[in-house]
């Protein structure tokens, strides 16, 4: 028989005739499309979308994800367009192939670039109809069994691949035989020695250990009939890339993993599962902190089971894991039990739900990240497997990535407490934001209404979510604080031509707009701030002096005021770290906006050129915040010299940022970068120094090394 016959007769054990018919005519519609072609081991192509199709049959796919996956490379490999299909057999199947097919016509500046728009088309038309992720899935499968047909490089490629997000993407939907088969082959075409001496190996030890997994399993079996419990029990083996991932994370040799077969015991219902474990810590001792209640709390693919490991005889660890008939459903299909068991529909809404939330996640992480590339390092992050179970105040369960801090659980709690989170509260007591969450946890977001992200969460956070909100509320804000910047700029060079804001009349905004292709005001005087368009030009071009791209603006016009309120809008050089009182001179930067130096600034003394990007700037008369400047002290070396230092700098009333020192015999230079309101009170704090006797000698310094 036939690939294709047997693909019927599958189908036509769960779908209706009518189903089977559409099928049989997609099955042909796909042959005569690929006529022709042949696969890289000389296969025809068609036997590629019968394998994919196949694959699916198990899961009770309806007849439109059949049809699909029989035509998901119609599209991308032939000349048939996405109207034919959609003419022939649907705008459902269209879609779904659409959702499938890769972005080739568009040309991208790196594969890195294509790889991830075409997982941000997918993951779209999967959050749309999950159906497309199953086929995807599918194709991947039957991929990875035939990748020795490729060259080296590519098998590497598609492994690498393969293993970081489509298997990652297979547990996430609860997809376990179609995940582990997945990260073997990855295994096995990333590491082929590995693969293959680890293979032996478990073949060896499948068979030494027989007798033993045997009489564990008719104890078990035994103990539970004894107490009229009825019970499927069923021999576990570890899949083998499961096994290397354990010899890597523990530094063990294959002979020391002694967990590589454990049971599955299949009871009826939910208090039949607490029994069953109860009878089993009776038979054999537990193992301590190897018990998981999966029940109670379930896993973010709604994956349901108790997890339990005991001391068998002869001194082997046994993994058992016990769960009902539905669970056990649930566990092996996941999110495709809904079509293989669509009469007990009604039990799988919670993996519905959830598995509806994480695609919810993944568009808004779509919506707020800046390109595909960004896009596609969040949901690495977000496919990170273990997991951790924190409490809200009111008791509400929330499962995070293991290594989340309180910044990722507020984020995870609404996007507004991330944004306004100032503190925290780990079983009642406070703690840092970056503080990792541990399971048990009770945590409470204390939060402020005028509070916005702080860049430096970046660097800890690892939720995708989280990460991705900060990025667009900080961008939010640089684009706010440039707005208003620019705006200053703009009104300055206006006023150097002798013309205020109020001037410039509607319509000349109007055209200038039409004309760059702009939607806003707010986009040009941002645009101005970051140095990618100049004052002067653009003052000439709404007065309407002169055109566009004339070259009379070599010196910027007017004197901007540094207020020191302008946030991320306007930067202040770590290579001079200019305070209030330091004269200072403006550098328009492209991508950075503003940022200010003094003037005796040894960089900004080498590279005077392009004149026309700096501008003359003054410190608000009313400046009040703290500025980081650099100091540095020769001191004697004597006991006690440092607290004398750090107090004389207190008693000034000014704090220390940093401090870094070096020895030299008798003397130890000492590098601090304080915070002080302006040359004033660093006078103030030198002159404390001063009085110091052990103080040799003190001086600011321009930057202090590392």
């Amino acid at each position: 028989m036939s690939d294709a016959e047997m693909l019927l007769q599958e189908v036509s054990t769960y779908l209706k005739p009518k189903d089977v018919e559409h099928i049989r005519q997609a099955l042909k519609f796909s042959g005569q499309a690929h006529e022709g072609q042949l696969r890289k081991s000389g296969e025809p192509y068609i036997s590629h979308p019968i394998a994919v199709a196949r694959i699916l049959t198990p899961l009770h796919l309806d007849a439109q994800a059949i049809m699909a996956a029989l035509l998901h490379d119609v599209v991308e490999d032939t000349h048939i367009s996405n109207e034919e299909v959609a003419n022939i057999f649907g705008k459902s199947v269209a879609e779904l192939v659409d959702g499938l097919s890769k972005l080739d016509k568009i040309e991208f500046q790196t594969k890195e670039d294509a790889q991830a728009e075409n997982f941000r088309k997918m993951l779209l038309a999967m959050a749309r109809d999950v159906r497309v992720i199953l086929i995807k899935l599918a194709d991947r499968l039957h991929n990875m069994r035939t990748l020795k047909s490729m060259s080296r490089e590519k098998c590497e490629r598609i492994a690498r691949e393969t293993m970081e997000i489509y298997a990652p993407i297979a547990n996430r939907l609860g997809l376990n035989v179609i995940y582990q088969e997945l990260e073997d082959l990855g295994f096995k075409h990333l590491y082929p020695k590995r693969y293959e001496v680890l293979s032996k190996a478990l073949k060896v030890a499948r068979g030494n250990r027989r007798e033993v997994v045997g009489k564990i399993q008719e104890a078990i079996r035994q103990r539970l009939e004894e107490h009229h419990l009825t019970a499927h029990i069923q021999g576990r083996e570890k899949h083998l890339y499961g096994i290397y991932q354990k010899m890597q994370a523990k530094s063990l040799a294959f002979a020391q993993v002694q967990d590589i077969y454990g049971f599955r015991v299949m009871v009826d219902d939910v208090p039949s599962c607490y029994l069953a474990l109860g009878l089993l810590h009776a038979l054999y001792k537990p193992i301590p902190g190897k018990f998981k209640d999966y029940i109670a709390i379930p896993k973010a693919n709604a994956y349901q089971s108790l997890h339990t490991t005991l001391f068998g005889p002869y001194g082997t660890p046994i993994e058992v894991q016990i769960r009902t008939q539905e669970m056990h459903k649930i566990a092996e299909a996941g999110v495709a039990s809904h079509w293989l068991y669509k009469t007990a529909q009604t039990s799988f809404n919670d993996l519905h739900k959830k598995t509806h939330q994480w695609l919810q996640s993944l568009l808004e992480s779509l919506s707020q990240s800046g390109d595909s590339v960004e896009f596609l390092e969040h949901l690495k992050v977000d496919l990170f497997p273990d997991e951790v179970y924190v409490f809200t105040p009111k008791g509400k369960i929330l499962a995070l990535p293991r290594g989340a801090t309180a910044v990722d659980f507020a984020y995870s709690v609404h996007t507004d407490i991330g944004n306004r989170c100032v503190a925290v509260k780990v079983n009642f007591e406070l703690a840092p934001l970056r503080v990792e969450m541990k399971n048990g946890d009770r945590v409470e977001i204390i939060t402020a209404t005028h509070a916005h992200p702080n860049p430096a969460w970046l660097g800890y956070v690892v939720t995708s979510k989280a990460r991705s909100q900060i990025r667009h509320a900080l961008k939010t804000m640089h684009f706010d604080e440039s707005s208003a910047l620019g705006e200053r700029l703009l009104n300055q060079a206006l006023s150097s031509l002798g013309l205020k804001k109020q001037d410039i009349e509607n319509n000349h905004w109007e055209k200038l707009l039409k004309d760059t292709g702009v939607k806003s005001r707010e986009e040009i005087f941002a645009d101005i701030a970051l140095g990618r368009r100049l004052n002067m030009v653009i003052a000439r071009q709404l007065a309407r002096i002169g055109e566009a791209g004339t070259q009379e603006h070599h010196a910027l016009s007017g004197v901007i005021t540094i207020l020191g309120t302008e946030g991320m809008a306007v930067q202040f050089a770590k290579c001079c770290r200019p305070i209030p009182g330091d004269p200072i001179i403006g550098l328009i930067k492209k991508g950075q906006g503003l940022v200010v130096h003094t003037h005796d600034c040894p960089v900004l003394c080498k590279g005077r050129g392009g004149m026309d990007k700096w501008l003359d700037v003054v410190w608000d008369k009313h400046i009040n915040r703290p500025f980081e400047v650099s100091i540095k002290l020769i001191v004697a070396n004597q006991r006690g010299v440092l607290a004398k230092v750090a107090a004389a700098i207190a008693d000034a009333e000014s704090n220390i940022e940093n401090v870094h020192f070096t020895n030299e015999g008798n003397y130890t230079t000492l590098y601090f970068t304080l915070q002080v309101s302006n040359r004033i009170h660093l006078a103030n704090v030198m002159r404390g120094l001063r009085g110091i006797p052990e103080v040799i000698r003190i001086t600011r310094i321009k930057s202090i090394p590392a």
